[in-house]
């Protein structure tokens, strides 16, 4: 393979930045820069020279082939984190023979080529960089510590038992069997369509987690929807005005709720309006009301917006006297706030928990594949052992959807789509 190097942190000033260089070249060029090359997996302090020229003092870390991130010979150059630092090194590198600058996630993907991660632990690290709230590095740490992988295998291994004992039947056809193994057989194939059955109906959870969930303030017009908006965004992101029908479009606000990552919608307000823009606009805010993950309804009235289980009903602007059913609060006082936002959280933090191993759209792809070729397999386990062999074959078919479930077999396609996602360096 190629050595591949790349600057590992955020560009930009800081305090350190780190370079990374992997593959079969790591080593010289370590030696080239530094002069020698430091004891492996101990941080020592070296200057880094090119043709003479003094490029900084750095920490220098050497991981042997076998004990590093990407299973290859790597060396990792700690720097102050200076553009020009950085730059400089960076040069030096390209001039050597060997080496190139790293596309894209590929020194994760070389990690995966040397089994040091498996597929599922590669989309957990993928979510992991990504992850802006408590709730989303949960997840993606499951993910990445190989929960995936674990649950996986065990359903492997339960597979493999139960072809087994069918083929048992097929070797000793002519034989009399000593114990009927269509129970037990039957036993791990309805267990698993229960447990793929959970973990499909959780991807969508866990799903939302990944990109967040959407709650939209709806109300008719001038009733503090933009004003409560702002209170909870902490500023001025909507304009706000006595007039009514001022919010013509959906304005966002992306908010960390309870560690939930949570996209807060102002939407306009809800009335009959023969202005054409203003219609426009209010038939927009009841689109995104409906397909919204919970409503906040300000005001007695649904509007045209159907009310379900978790969403909550306000009094806004009750620094005015305001009243009627619900919750009371205030986004110019800021009344009634912190109560609005641990309703909220309750009621995504209920789905949130119905998440399960399962995060992506492609497990839930597999898991149904494999449940599939399980619900073919149960038809054939009786009234006989006739089709012994095509029940084998079905469970085999499960067992090679979810060896794709971790890379095992099959997932060249989905390769080039899981690494785009990742920042060169990584």
């Amino acid at each position: 393979m190629d050595t591949i190097y790349a600057l590992a942190t955020a560009p930009g000033r800081a305090g350190v930045a780190v370079v990374r260089v992997s593959g079969p070249q790591a080593i010289s060029a370590c030696a080239h820069l530094c002069g020698d090359v430091p004891p492996a997996r101990y941080a020592s302090l070296r200057s880094l020279r090119d043709r003479g020229d003094l490029i900084d003092e750095a920490l220098v870390i050497v991981f042997e082939p076998g004990s590093s991130f990407t299973g290859e010979a790597v060396v990792e150059f700690q720097t102050h984190g200076s553009s020009a630092v950085v730059a400089r090194l960076l040069i030096a590198l390209s001039a050597l023979d060997g080496l190139r600058v790293a596309e894209a996630g590929e020194f994760t993907r070389r990690a995966l080529e040397n089994e040091r991660l498996d597929l599922a632990r590669v989309e957990g690290l993928s979510d992991l960089i990504d992850a802006e709230t408590e709730a989303q590095r949960q997840q993606a740490m499951r993910g990445f510590t190989g929960e995936m992988a674990r649950r996986t295998e065990e359903w492997r291994t339960a597979l493999l038992r139960a072809i087994a004992l069918v083929e048992a039947t097929i070797d000793f056809a002519d034989e009399e069997v000593p114990v009927d193994v269509g129970p037990e057989v039957l036993e791990i194939v309805d267990r698993l369509i229960r447990e793929f059955g959970r973990e499909i109906e959780g991807v969508s959870i866990a799903e939302q987690v990944r990109h967040g969930f959407e709650v939209a303030i709806v109300g008719p017009p001038n009733a503090g929807k933009s004003t409560l908006l702002n209170r909870l965004a902490g500023r001025d992101a909507a304009i706000t005005s006595d007039r009514a029908g001022t919010t013509r479009d959906v304005i966002e606000v992306r908010m960390d709720v309870g560690g939930i990552p949570v996209t807060i919608l102002d939407t306009a307000g809800l009335r009959e309006s023969e202005d054409e823009v203003e219609a426009i606009g209010i038939g927009r805010a009841r689109s995104r009301a409906e397909d919204a993950d919970l409503r906040i309804f300000m005001g007695g009235e649904d509007l045209g917006v159907s009310s379900r289980d978790g969403d909550v009903r306000v009094v806004g602007k009750c620094d005015l006297g305001t009243e009627g059913p619900g919750l009371p609060v205030s986004g110019m006082t800021g009344q009634g706030i912190e109560e609005l936002l641990a309703r909220i959280e309750s009621a995504l933090r209920e789905r949130v928990n119905l998440a399960g191993t399962a995060t992506r759209v492609r497990h839930r792809e597999v898991l149904s594949a494999a449940s599939r070729a399980l619900e073919d397999a149960r038809v054939l386990l009786y009234p006989d052992a006739s089709n012994a062999e095509l029940c084998a074959e079905d469970l085999r078919r499960a067992v090679r959807a979810l060896d794709s479930m971790v890379g095992r077999i099959g997932v060249e396609d989905v390769l080039g789509e899981i690494f785009s996602s990742f920042c060169i360096g990584k």
